[in-house]
């Protein structure tokens, strides 16, 4: 029986496996695959196609998808993050288009509880 894992995470990982005690754990990762940060163009064009695969590509306004993509700092991880507590916002407040207002609304400084008595 074969199981595959796949391990995710920053540079320190791999320090971490080249280590003595973990030397025969590292020793077993047969293909490894050390990414960067995405630059603007690659997180935009993975949202777009997120957005157009899931079957509505005009549920972002450009804007909103540009403040998506220069807060998620290069990390596609980030970026699907804030897309996914975004739409579950839009869907709890039953919005059919996701804007900069939502973004602000969903991450603003102000803790939730004083935003719900203000």
């Amino acid at each position: 029986m074969l199981i595959s894992v796949v391990l995710a995470g920053d540079s320190r990982l791999t320090q971490r496996l080249g280590r003595d005690e973990l030397l025969p754990l590292g020793s077993r990762i047969r293909i490894r695959l050390n990414t960067e940060y995405a630059d603007t163009e690659q997180l935009m064009a993975a949202l777009r196609h997120l957005l157009e695969t899931a079957g509505n590509p005009q549920l972002m306004t450009e804007g909103l998808m540009t403040t998506l993509v220069e807060h998620a700092a290069g990390n596609y991880r980030v970026l699907t993050t804030l897309a996914a507590e975004l739409l579950a916002t839009a869907a709890r407040t039953q919005r059919e288009t996701l804007d900069e207002k939502l973004y602000f609304d969903c991450f603003s400084n102000t803790p939730k509880r004083q935003r719900r008595s203000a």
